[in-house]
């Protein structure tokens, strides 16, 4: 078991109450282990997001299980073990863009000098240095997505969830990102799951799992290795 970083069983997550309630994500049950990368297919409304929202632990299922063998519980996970980039906006307003993406190493005890460092080098793979001491306020939507990225990247994190993080970029940039995102988990032995509606992104990724109305389908058939 100590290759399996999150196991979910039946796992669901509803909104609302009673008759109102919606299920996001209905019985998902899957295995997320080491070095695994994998793309979440299936369009808006799927329930993607909400899914990796439940494998990071920001959110608890409302039936079901999520566990992390390999990890620990719940309110360990971050800042090292866990990481997301999401798909809208997500950095601390007052904060630099450099001073954001270092901001999960200095919580983790790296000092200043070595955080600041680790965090230039990030933002230049993803073609952010010219931004790097700006506020988020000052960045388009494709800059504050890839700041975000670098942000979850900049670390030694177990799992990397990127929520459509190539949904802002256009083409060549999109390819960069996936690029960046592809070298850095396989450098650190990282498993990443990748959230997108992008064919081209999801051919990327040696195994598949779709998403359908809240449902996790097919998971075992999609798996091309």
């Amino acid at each position: 078991m100590d290759d399996v970083l999150v196991r979910g069983e039946d796992a669901g997550r509803s909104f609302g109450e009673g008759r109102q309630a919606v299920a996001a994500v209905a019985g998902a049950t899957f295995t997320i282990r080491a070095a695994d990368l994998i793309a979440l297919v299936g369009p808006s409304g799927s329930g993607k997001s909400t899914l990796l929202h439940l494998m990071a632990g920001l959110d608890a299922p409302t039936s079901g299980t999520i566990e992390w063998p390999a990890l620990g519980e719940r309110w360990m996970l971050r800042p090292e073990l866990v990481t997301m980039s999401f798909q809208g906006p997500s950095l601390m307003p007052p904060l630099t863009v450099a001073e954001n993406v270092a901001l999960p190493l200095l919580i983790a005890g790296t000092s200043e000098q070595d955080a600041r460092r680790l965090a230039l080098e990030m933002i230049e793979l993803l073609a952010l240095s010219e931004v790097g001491d700006k506020l988020p306020e000052e960045l388009s939507g494709g800059q504050l997505q890839r700041a975000g990225l670098a942000r979850a990247l900049v670390g030694h994190p177990r799992l990397v969830l990127a929520d459509e993080p190539t949904g802002q970029q256009d083409q060549a940039t999109g390819a960069l990102v996936l690029d960046v995102v592809l070298s850095r988990v396989r450098s650190i032995g990282a498993a990443l799951v990748v959230a997108t509606h992008d064919p081209a992104v999801a051919a990327r990724l040696p195994t598949r799992w779709r998403m359908r109305d809240g449902e996790l389908i097919g998971e075992g058939a999609l798996r091309s290795r």
